[in-house]
């Protein structure tokens, strides 16, 4: 359990708007990185794999491949310095850390992909359900 002083300082700092994306989903973290004077936005693309904490010590750990390396990064979820995260493609995953994608190479590292779920009109009930449904075969009449 959280002290509830602690939290009530922490929740100045915490952003307004929770990130939404899970585990498993491919992603672009666009940073602003400080250099001297200017600002700028830096784009790190890859696969989450991993969430870890709560509150104000939560973070995220996003893997990419450069150069045939493993880059892995962690950032801070309520940081002031990540402007936003888009969601490119969600990836279905059953596990709450995918550490397993780091043995693996090529097109193994990639995963399925979240089938988008359809809301599809029940049929109504009574004369409507039955209108296009074709006679039962051998019924008495």
């Amino acid at each position: 359990m959280i002290n509830r002083i602690i939290e009530n300082v922490e929740k100045n700092y915490l952003k307004k708007e929770a990130l939404q994306f899970d585990i498993g989903d491919t992603v672009d973290v666009h940073t602003r990185i400080l250099e001297g004077e200017k600002e700028r936005i830096q784009v790190f693309s890859g696969t989450v794999i991993m969430r870890r904490g709560r509150g104000i010590n939560e973070t995220f750990t996003v893997r990419r491949i450069v150069n045939n390396e493993g880059v892995e990064r962690i950032f801070p979820m309520h940081s002031p310095f990540i402007s936003k995260v888009v969601v490119r493609r969600s990836g279905e995953s059953r596990r709450a850390k995918l550490f397993y994608l780091r043995g693996r190479v090529g097109k193994a590292v990639r995963l399925t992909e979240k089938r988008k779920v359809k809301k599809e009109e029940a049929p109504a009930t009574g004369e409507q359900a039955n209108a296009g449904a074709p006679e039962l075969a051998g019924s008495a009449t």
